[in-house]
Formats: C-alpha cells, structure tokens, sequence
C-alpha cells in the first residue's frame, strides 16, 4: 500500500488567508495541475440556474466563478474531450451505417465498433493493476457482480455454502448477495454472514475484525465479497493482504471497486485477487450510468482446449453465456456452440455500448497524460491530508459540530472524507453550501461526503471548501437554534 505522504499542512490556528496562500503555492508547484484544463467546471451561476445552455457550455452568466465540485466520489466531472469524441462517434455512425463496425476510418482516432472493448480494456488495465487479458469493460457494476457470482460461487449445502461481506454494504451488494442466496434455494439468515465492528459506531472494520469472522465460518465460507473502498466511511480496506489471508482457507474473494477505482492504486494482478467489479461514473469520470468493469485473474479465467475440440465446454470455468464473450474466430459464424474467448472477456454477453465506451475512453486519454495511477494518488494523498488539517484548525466553534469518520491514516483511505455532523444540520449545511457554490454528497442521517479529486481538484478548492463549510455550520446552527 502507498506510505503516507509528507505534510503539507500550515501552523495550528493560521488563519484563512495564510492557507490560501499556502494552497496558491502548493497549486503552483502541482506537476498535474495543468490537467484541470481538461474538465468542464460548472460555474456557480450555472448550478444554481435551472436552464440548459442552448448552444454550449460558455456562459456570460453573473456569477461565471467556477463552483467548489468535491463530489467525484459521487459523480465524476466531465472531460471536455468527452464531447469530442462523442461528436466523432456520432459522425461514424451518420456516415457510415452499420461499416463502422469493420472499417477504420483514416481521420479518426477511434477504433472499429468490433474492436471497442479491446480498446477500453487496453486502457483500464494499467488503472487496476492486471493484465489486458484480465479486464474487460462491460455491463453495469451490480450485474457484473450477479455474473462473477454465477460463475464463482458454486455453493453446497453441507460444506461451504456462506458469503461474507459487511454489515454496512452499499444496498446493491447486499441486494445481489441475498437474491443469489435465494436463488440456489439457501436461506440468508445461515448462509450470509455479516461483518460489524466491535468498536466503531460507524462500522470501520479493522482488518483483525474481519479476520476474525473469517477464522470462524472458514470451513463453510464460500466466498468473500468486500468493498475496496467503503461508500460511507471512506475506508481503503488491506485489499492484498485480505485476500491473501481468505484465500488460504480456500474462500473466493471478489472486491467491489466502485470507490477504489482511479482513486488509489490498485495491483489486482500481483495481488492475488480472484475477481473484482467496478463503476466507471465516479473517479473514471466516463459520465452517469456509464459501462462497467470486471477483473477476472488469469487463473480463473483459462481456457484450455480448443474451439474445434468434441467437447470444448470441459475446457473453461462456467458461467452465464453471451455472443459477445464468444471467440472472435467463430462470433460471427452464429453457430450455437459457445466458447468463450480466453480471459476475462469470455464473460462478457452483449455487444457493448459503443456510446458509452467511448465516454470512458476519452477519460481515460487523460488518466494516460497523468502519468499513471501512482503520481495521481501521490497527488491525492497530500490534498486529502491538506483538508484534514484545514478541517481541523478551523474555529472551535464549529470543530465541535462534526467529526471525521474517514480513518486518519492515509494509507487507509483514498480521496475521501466523510464527515458526521452534529444532529439535526445536514439540511442547513447542505443548503447554505449550494448557495455558496460547494458541491458534495450527503448521506442521511448525518453525513456529507467530501472527495478532491486529484484530476481536477487542487489545494485552493479545500480552502474554498472550508471557509464555505465553516459558515455553513454557523448558520445552520443558528437556524436550529431559532427552530427551538
């Protein structure tokens, strides 16, 4: 995992005019500060408008200063290449019909329809840490879970039959956790096991914990299925040494990466992980509702005998079968004889969406201009810790109506903060942060989420967040109080 980075923080109590300064020079000497250039900020006169600019994202509104967007956790913003790219997919399909499947077009940077998922899958692979053979960009994050289950989770009712995971898990995981449950006839109440923590009130495991359950249901566990990052807390769990440890005692791991992904490093390969699933709406920035991902490790994932073998279904791992995840050399010979293609690909069941491929794509052009993963999160981890001490020299007053849950240690947690305010102010605080032009996510009771993405975030928006959140709290307060 990345140690923690070298402080970047200003003496306890300074006030906010030494910090910005601070944060100009730390923006100044910022190696990747250029790439903000590449996003489209909304401006503070556009979030709060109601209206759709008619003819492009230029405004000549009053308030034409860039909004405080800390919510790529939620939402990643969009590349201004995005739209290119798009426009360039639009014009192939108007002038090409159904050709731009095969034909390469001189002119365009974009790959055939045929080949699109190659592509992508050439491009994420250095994201997460596999081979290409092991990606494959496709479906939606919670169907891929649902596939790399139908696949891998081969319960017996007398043996292992359980799946671990959180007690906190976002509802999606929990919903597919519990409907593949029933769907192999087993009752949830025996067969899921869910993990609590014994200390913390919001549920931040340590990594003992989980050993813990692990040790006690190891016998009758099948498989294992954690979040790399935790949605709520903001927690990075010990990805490889988990696995390792779950892996030992013959359980399946699969991590879900909605979080993780183009947030921290990750060495899916190296680490031993059997199977992974991500998003690609938030720190991937490929737009809402975007095309998914799946990592299956190469050794799940082989196919051992050839497709003009007498009986080539003995030669792969099973799982729900589509056209798409057909070997190449027969896909368009619409035999009825599946076989799949070798890795991670061979999972894949339709035609992807070339639309949505080609949003990923164009953000992923400028994940390759940062250099990689490493110098993002390098980047990451001082701004994240910049906010932490920001958050916590801001005035007593307001110290005292929230905390941070996110653990503290860097090297347990990605870009995110999550901070749990005082009883009865999310809706105040949010309020007075729109009005303010600072975008985050809540999540109800009592916490928003805060998320600098590296991309796109430099230190002067935590300044800005700050100063916002602390008269976001006073008059949210205060709002309260004039209630009672």
């Amino acid at each position: 995992m990345t140690s923690a980075p070298a402080t970047t923080s200003v003496p306890a109590g300074a006030g906010t005019e030494i910090a910005r300064e601070r944060a100009r020079q730390l923006d100044r000497d910022d190696d990747l500060g250029l790439l903000r250039n590449e996003f489209n900020i909304p401006t503070k006169g556009q979030i709060g408008s109601t209206l759709l600019p008619e003819r492009s994202l230029a405004t000549n509104d009053e308030d034409s200063s860039k909004c405080i967007y800390l919510c790529g956790n939620s939402l990643g913003l969009q590349p201004k290449r995005t739209q290119t790219r798009l426009s360039q997919y639009l014009s192939t399909w108007a002038t090409q019909g159904v050709q731009g499947h095969f034909k390469t077009l001189d002119n365009s940077p974009l790959p055939t329809w045929l080949d699109v998922d190659e592509r992508a899958a050439e491009m994420i692979a250095p994201i997460v840490g596999g081979l290409v053979s092991e990606v494959a960009v496709m479906q939606t994050l919670t169907a891929n879970l649902h596939l790399l289950m139908s696949a891998f989770y081969k319960p017996d009712a007398n043996k292992r039959h359980k799946i671990i995971l959180e007690n906190k898990a976002f509802p999606s995981d929990h919903f597919a956790v519990e409907t593949q449950l029933r769907h192999h006839g087993l009752d949830a109440a025996k067969s899921m096991v869910l993990l609590k923590s014994e200390n913390s009130e919001d549920n931040v495991l340590t990594t003992e914990e989980i050993y813990k359950v692990i040790e006690q249901h190891k016998d009758d566990t099948a498989l294992l299925l954690l979040p790399g990052i935790q949605y709520y807390t903001g927690q990075l769990f010990d990805i490889p040494t988990i696995t390792a440890y779950a892996k030992e005692r013959g359980i399946f791991v699969i991590w879900d990466l909605a979080h993780a992904v183009g947030n921290v490093e990750l060495k899916l390969h190296d680490w031993g992980v059997d199977a992974a699933a991500w998003c690609s709406y938030k720190y991937l920035n490929g737009g809402p509702g975007c095309i998914g991902g799946m990592f299956v490790h190469e050794h799940n994932s082989a196919v051992t005998k050839l497709i003009t073998d007498e009986r080539p279904e003995e030669g792969y791992n099973h799982r729900l079968a589509g056209w798409w995840g057909n070997d190449k050399k027969s896909r368009f010979g619409m035999e009825n004889r599946f076989h799949p293609v070798k890795g991670a690909a061979g999972f894949q069941l339709s035609n992807p969406s070339v639309l949505d491929i080609t949003s990923l794509c164009a953000s992923l052009e400028v994940f390759e201009m940062a250099g990689g993963m490493g110098k993002l999160r390098e980047k990451s981890l001082r701004v994240t810790k910049f906010l932490e001490e920001q958050l916590e020299a801001m005035g007593e007053e307001e110290r005292r109506l929230f905390r941070i849950i996110t653990p503290l240690d860097p090297r347990q947690r990605g870009a995110q903060l999550s901070l749990g305010l005082g009883s009865g102010l999310l809706e105040g605080v949010m309020r007075e942060l729109e009005r303010r032009g600072v975008i985050v996510d809540e999540r109800r009771p009592d916490v928003i989420r805060v998320a600098p993405a590296p991309l796109y975030n430099g230190f002067e928006d935590v300044v800005d967040f700050v100063e916002a959140f602390g008269e976001a709290l006073r008059v949210a307060k205060k709002g309260e109080r004039d209630v009672l």
